[in-house]
């Protein structure tokens, strides 16, 4: 009997000192975010399936599920645990804190990402069984044990930068297609809605150095291979290619956090939202021209700013003066 699946929503409140809750199924209380948690059945009691789903709306937001095995974007991270731990995912996985997983609003269930902490350069797989968070200033939560192995557990947020892996993508899909798939999301749904790419900016491949070893999270150092490369004991058990909880530590350069507003073809329509933000007294915009895929676009940027709470807050009033597609991203 097909057991009717509802998508979820998910959001995290990173306080220092207190354990936030996940994902799954029930109604996550209010947090910082207002982000409402939606119920959810499992789908095929714990066994995961490929799942992509039609365009979702959550809070009055669309959201538009695609394959893009090219996808690499920065911004902020956040994680979440307890109050959901060893509850369904999305493609009916089931979550388990203490294992590297992770909730992202469009790409496939599941796909294997590279997770990289900017501040610190820690860098691990994590493998993406659920949907969320739904706030616009996030762009990936994390399971508890993925922020202690990036370093951030404490800070409850971090600056990342997260990478579709395309071959272990390909393999992990390929498996969970074997258990079935489901392409209804269970939210209310578009027949058809717009579509418009996001402006994303690709980091240069990092090269391996050496740090200090992440406390509390790394139990072994690798005898042979790439230096600044640890292991921490265990494995993920999630179904589909196991992945080891391997944190990679690479080099750690500057970077600074943006709120931007728009990325435009035309430059005229840069310069129309330039105006807007500026009448608004916001601080400082930028129109910096920049080459994506062969074209010139021109991004509109507020900032930099210090830190992350900063960031949402400049990103709320340029958000309630109209500039609603606005963003945070690092650079």
């Amino acid at each position: 009997m097909m057991v009717k699946m509802r998508f979820l929503a998910l959001t995290c409140c990173a306080v220092l000192g207190l354990s936030l809750a996940a994902c799954t199924t029930a109604v996550r209380p209010t947090q910082s975010s207002s982000q409402q948690q939606a119920q959810s059945e499992p789908a095929s009691h714990g066994a995961p399936t490929y799942k992509l789903g039609q365009p979702y709306k959550v809070n009055g937001i669309w959201y538009y599920p695609s394959v893009d095995m090219t996808y690499d974007e920065t911004g902020i991270g956040s994680w979440y645990g307890n109050d959901f731990d060893k509850k369904y995912t999305a493609n009916g996985e089931v979550f388990d804190q203490n294992e590297v997983s992770a909730a992202h609003k469009t790409l496939p269930l599941p796909s294997i990402v590279q997770v990289t902490n900017l501040d610190n350069g820690r860098s691990i797989l994590v493998r993406i069984n659920d949907r969320g968070p739904f706030v616009t200033n996030r762009i990936i939560d994390l399971s508890r044990r993925g922020a202690q192995l990036l370093g951030f557990e404490n800070q409850g947020t971090a600056k990342v930068r997260v990478r579709v892996m395309a071959p272990e993508t390909m393999q992990a899909q390929s498996l969970a297609k074997l258990n079935g798939s489901d392409g209804q999301p269970g939210i209310e749904q578009a027949n058809a809605a717009p579509w418009v790419p996001v402006d994303s900016q690709a980091l240069p491949p990092p090269k391996g150095s050496t740090l200090p070893t992440p406390e509390g999270a790394i139990q072994q150092q690798q005898a042979k291979g790439h230096e600044g490369t640890f292991i921490a004991e265990g494995r993920s058990t999630a179904p589909g290619p196991v992945l080891p909880q391997t944190v990679n530590v690479l080099p750690v350069g500057q970077t600074r956090i943006y709120v931007q507003a728009g990325a435009y073809h035309d430059n005229s329509n840069a310069n129309r939202m330039q105006a807007t933000l500026s009448m608004a007294h916001l601080g400082p915009v930028l129109v910096t021209p920049v080459r994506v895929n062969g074209f010139f676009v021109y991004r509109v940027r507020l900032g930099p700013v210090a830190s992350v709470d900063e960031a949402d807050a400049l990103l709320a009033k340029a958000q309630s003066i109209g500039a609603v597609e606005s963003r945070i991203v690092i650079d």
